[in-house]
């Protein structure tokens, strides 16, 4: 029943403001049927575990591609890698740093190698109730009341597009002797155009994790795990791979990983050129918005610092300095008299639109470089009209 109902929701006319990254969209997914090219590691076809050819090829690739030193594929998502990193850096009773809001592997990674965690406390923005990412100054403090931390872990850009100053964390980790990996799972498109904020191998993390298939045309699972410094261990980070990804690769996925990163080589200004300027009418479309608010990047083409900007005009941006991925659209619902989880229920039922997740006070919309101008077409237009209803509906209250 599986493969009926999706074979029959594809065919439907839903939207997806979610990932993967290539939105279905024919233009970026033509190609066979996954079953015709579904082999085993045979010969001519190199092998995961031990690269030396294709395989090999496709990594040196994606280390040129995003300038880090050495890059793995994964198979099993940003999961594996991130499990990988984290026990290829500690053993048993170290302390490890990372907030507590991060992604569950790390958590899972914690209890999996007996790891000591120490948690960066959450700064909130009130406004909005999105989290402001990770400020440098609690990572200084926390290595100086905990000079035994191992490894600091954090997560930029977060599930809402906020992106942590890295270079500054970077720098303070490497003063007080540990390593930074970053759990970028949904920063893989970073780093390809001005308007978007630097990558993560690039403001001097140790090790970087990052999904492609979040935000880039690829197949679900499809990652990479770069290593950027010189300290971080390559062996041991090979050996808890090769523990812990499946022994049976899916040469489909490591395809898709090749396609992508080779579609990115050959056309990545023209694709990213085209999503900026998606991205800024969608911008420009919605600044009528009275009730419902949406985080934006302040200042196109900023690589460091920005602010989110507010459509409403009486709102304040957070004073903490960080910077956001405007490809992330954050609706903030809580003057709309909504729920995130109400206004997105609206928005499928209403306007065949499934945004990729909710909460409290907002709602998130992922778009990537595979959205068509009829899709941000179609999620202004929903904004809008939603918006108005709300407003409409206050004032005769």
């Amino acid at each position: 029943m599986l493969y009926e109902k999706l074979t029959k929701y594809t065919a439907s006319n839903v939207y997806p403001m979610h990932m993967p990254g290539h939105k279905r969209n024919p233009e970026f997914c033509q190609c066979q049927s996954p079953y015709s090219f579904d082999i085993t590691e045979i010969h001519g076809f190199d092998t995961l575990c031990e690269p030396c050819g294709l395989i090999e090829e496709t990594a040196e690739l994606a280390a040129g591609l995003y300038s880090s030193r050495k890059a793995f594929l994964l198979i099993n998502g940003s999961t594996v890698g991130i499990l990988a990193a984290i026990g290829a850096h500690t053993k048993r009773d170290d302390k490890i740093l990372f907030a507590e809001s991060c992604h569950r592997s790390v958590h899972n990674a914690a209890v999996l190698f007996g790891l000591k965690p120490i948690y960066i406390p959450a700064v909130i923005d009130e406004s909005s109730g999105v989290e402001c990412g990770i400020a440098p100054s609690a990572v200084l403090a926390a290595l100086e009341s905990n000079p035994d931390i191992k490894l600091v872990v954090i997560t930029s850009p977060s599930y809402e597009g906020v992106v942590s100053d890295i270079a500054s964390i970077a720098g303070i980790a490497h003063e007080h002797g540990t390593l930074l990996l970053v759990d970028s799972a949904h920063g893989a498109h970073l780093g390809f155009s001005g308007g978007f904020p630097e990558n993560a191998v690039r403001c001097g993390a140790d090790i970087v994790v990052m999904s492609l298939h979040k935000t880039l045309p690829a197949l679900t699972q499809c990652s990479l795990l770069h290593i950027c410094g010189e300290q971080a261990n390559e062996t041991e980070i090979n050996r808890m791979l090769n523990i812990m990804q499946t022994s049976s690769p899916s040469y489909v996925l490591m395809a898709s990983i090749d396609r992508c990163l080779r579609l990115l080589a050959f056309d990545n200004k023209n694709l990213f050129g085209e999503y900026e300027r998606r991205l800024n009418d969608f911008y420009n479309s919605i600044k009528g918005l009275r009730r419902l608010y949406v985080t934006q990047h302040a200042q196109w083409g900023s690589l460091t610092i920005a602010l989110p900007a507010i459509t409403q005009e009486n709102r304040q941006p957070s004073p903490l300095p960080y910077a956001l991925d405007p490809g992330k659209i954050v609706i903030i619902t809580k003057d709309a008299s909504l729920t995130g989880f109400e206004f997105a229920d609206i928005l499928r039922c209403r306007y065949k639109i499934e945004l990729e997740a909710a909460h409290a006070d907002y709602a998130i919309a992922m778009t990537s470089i595979c959205d068509s101008a009829e899709g941000f077409m179609r999620l202004s237009a929903a904004l809008l009209e939603v918006d108005g209803q709300v407003l409409d509906t206050q004032l005769k209250g």
